[in-house]
């Protein structure tokens, strides 16, 4: 077992392959991220990728990621926020697993760790936005007994 950050987590082997889920602090380990989240977020460019997290660590923004055999798979980009309706809460910013990696529960590994952390931390809930297209992360967020309950609106310019 290693320790990542507050929380104990187990190494896993799937098929002999073995992965560990820890928090990307270094550049180095925050560049590795970068193909997981372009896939998500298409627009997204390397030469201003880790400044960009940089300025978002400034409001709490962390990576959590799974790498196996050195390659990060699937990566979490959250933060903690504290509302007047919901308290104070883990807000998920971003979930990605790489196209090639999907279906080996990657994802749900690290929604494990992101809402037993948030318990850990007092937090009284998990939130994320997802789109209305993605309906394969939508069967692992209602497996995991997230509920829809609000519409994000964005007004944008």
């Amino acid at each position: 077992m290693r320790i990542y950050g507050q929380l104990n987590v187990k190494q896993k082997r799937t098929a002999k392959l073995e992965h560990e889920i820890f928090i990307a602090n270094s550049d180095e380990d925050i560049n590795l991220c970068f193909p997981a989240f372009k896939e998500l977020r298409p627009k997204l460019n390397f030469e201003e990728f880790l400044a960009q997290i940089r300025r978002q660590e400034s409001q709490s923004y962390k990576i959590l990621a799974l790498r196996e055999n050195g390659i990060v798979k699937s990566a979490a980009g959250f933060r903690f926020c504290e509302f007047l309706a919901w308290g104070k809460i883990l807000y998920i910013d971003d979930l990605t697993t790489l196209p090639n990696a999907r279906g080996n529960g990657f994802a749900d590994s690290l929604l494990n760790w992101l809402i037993e952390y948030a318990k850990s931390s007092s937090c009284n809930a998990v939130h994320l936005d997802t789109g209305y297209a993605r309906h394969a992360a939508h069967r692992v967020y209602l497996a995991k007994g997230f509920q829809l309950n609000c519409h994000h609106m964005a007004l944008e310019f």
